[in-house]
């Protein structure tokens, strides 16, 4: 149950961290906030087109940001039907872009919630992975939740050495 809190702690802080990320922008000041209010329900169409090429780093970005959303609810919820978890995973995605719509903070792209939810599958997959290496679920959840503590200081100390740049 212990070990439970403690990915439900991480869990959490790594939601707080992308909400920051994705509808914050990283800023620390919402007047520095760049507001556009833009809805994209083409994949893969304009947003992502620079230079009449898809740049593949935006969608690459939103699959690797996502992936520990997956290994989170996998490590919290493993005994949960697959569909509910991808559901759930792309209705977090769905939140998020909303939200940019609604408060004028971003685009909302369905390209995003495509790969948003494809990096939350993959979370998803990777705990399978390691399970089937392991055979443990114990095991597994505490190497996860090992990496997810080192991965969070240096997330909390790069956020710290942002603040005293600014």
């Amino acid at each position: 149950m212990k070990k439970k809190k403690i990915t439900l702690f991480l869990a959490s802080l790594y939601l707080i961290i992308l909400t920051w990320i994705i509808l914050f922008k990283m800023q620390f000041s919402l007047e520095n906030l760049y507001t556009v209010r833009n809805i994209n329900l083409v994949p893969f169409g304009e947003s992502v087109i620079i230079n009449g090429k898809i740049d593949f780093d935006e969608i690459i970005d939103n699959i690797i940001v996502f992936i520990p959303v997956g290994l989170y609810f996998q490590m919290l919820k493993r005994n949960a039907r697959i569909g509910k978890k991808i559901g759930i995973i792309a209705g977090i995605s769905f939140i998020y872009e909303i939200l940019q719509y609604v408060f004028a903070i971003g685009r909302a792209d369905i390209t995003d919630l495509i790969g948003n939810t494809l990096g939350g599958i993959l979370g998803l997959g990777i705990y399978e992975v390691f399970y089937r290496f392991c055979k443990n679920e114990e095991k597994v959840n505490r190497i996860l939740n090992g990496l997810a503590m080192v991965g969070s200081v240096f997330v909390v100390a790069f956020l710290i050495l942002l603040i005293v740049m600014n």
